[in-house]
């Protein structure tokens, strides 16, 4: 945590904003008593994507014709 006068705030505002990592704070300081407190946001997480097609090739294995296992099932199918 790092802390400037109000003064000092003032006059670098856009680069205290830009320059703050995610969840670092700077405290502003006004006759050595805290006043406020500069907090960046963490990166939100985009919501709602899909990931890229083609990121399970080769994971599963279709057999077609494969009829020999459902008879183990047979009694509980209709």
């Amino acid at each position: 945590m790092t802390a400037i006068t109000l003064e000092q705030a003032q006059a670098q505002l856009p680069d205290l904003i830009h320059k703050l990592a995610p969840g670092e704070e700077i405290v502003i300081m006004e006759n050595n008593q805290p006043v406020a407190k500069l907090v960046s946001e963490p990166p939100k997480a985009k919501s709602g994507l899909r990931p890229p097609p083609g990121l399970g090739k080769g994971c599963i294995t279709i057999v077609s014709d494969d009829d020999e296992h459902l008879k183990d099932f047979a009694e509980y199918m209709p």
